[in-house]
């Protein structure tokens, strides 16, 4: 895949655009052009110009520099030099495309569907480790492809219209969308995990450490064999698993969720008064 990231005007188009809109009147066609109207096309059309041109150029000083890599294997100081700046390169331009949302177009236009909540983009504006962890992770699983496809096997081509900067950027965008879902799946574990937490042990009077969490977890499954009723045993057993209450509820055939929870509450209760009182079933 070759070709600017953000897109561009074609020949045809440009040449489209300088079409009139409307029908000339005969005696229109004998008018002078304006000095202004001759200026701005000139100014268009050198605008138009030094971008083709530093675009060869940028062309051009990056087969010098593949030149150079291939002769050393696409290994070494000097590829790995290349790639630290390719990296750096990378995660920047990731990072401002999802502060802005950008990324979300970007893929949407080669048929990747992530339809983003809205909690998703407030995340990806308002925190930058989140930002930074995405982007690094896309830029690492592009690399292994790109080298193999676009260096070894001779994928990026001087004709092909794109800086290697910016084919790289396209690697990139075909990686996001898989990065952007596992970090997704991980985010709603997550919040099943803390869920199920609540509802474990209730509501803490403050907040519980890592090392609590695993111990008590721990604590449960030990007392797993001891829970005599069944139903309330199986409801524990996926509520440590993260399951929440709906999809409990949906996988025993229980009428509602408020059994799931009296099944918990009740369980919970009759802990606590075990080991208030230094019992055990």
């Amino acid at each position: 895949m070759q070709g600017d990231v953000a897109g561009g005007h074609s020949a045809a188009a440009s040449a489209r655009d300088l079409q009139p809109s409307g029908r000339l009147e005969s005696g229109d066609l004998d008018a002078p052009v304006s000095e202004d109207d001759l200026g701005r096309m000139s100014a268009r059309h050198g605008r138009q110009a030094r971008r083709l041109q530093q675009s060869v150029d940028r062309r051009l000083k990056d087969r010098q520099i593949l030149f150079l890599l291939a002769q050393d294997g696409f290994q070494g100081s000097r590829y790995d030099l290349f790639v630290e700046e390719l990296v750096r390169y990378g995660i920047s331009v990731l990072r401002g495309w999802m502060h802005s949302g950008f990324i979300f177009q970007l893929v949407a236009q080669r048929g990747f569907g992530l339809q983003p909540h809205e909690l998703d983009l407030e995340e990806l504006a308002t925190q930058s480790e989140v930002r930074e962890e995405l982007a690094t992770m896309t830029v690492a699983r592009a690399l292994p492809r790109f080298r193999q496809t676009a260096l070894v096997e001779g994928g990026w081509t001087f004709e092909g219209g794109a800086s290697i900067t910016t084919y790289f950027m396209g690697a990139c965008i075909y990686r996001f969308p898989n990065e952007f879902r596992r970090h997704r799946a991980a985010a709603e574990r997550q919040r099943r995990a803390l869920q199920g937490q609540q509802t474990m042990y209730g509501n803490p009077d403050g907040p519980r450490s890592t090392a609590d969490e695993v111990l008590g977890k721990m604590w449960v499954r030990e007392e797993l064999e001891n829970i005599t009723d069944p139903r309330t045993r199986t409801v524990v057993a996926l509520t440590l698993d993260d399951y929440t209450q709906e999809e409990i509820q949906q996988m025993l055939d229980e009428k509602s969720v408020r059994v799931i929870e009296g099944l918990l509450y009740r369980w919970r209760k009759k802990e606590q008064r075990h080991q208030g009182g230094g019992q055990h079933d």
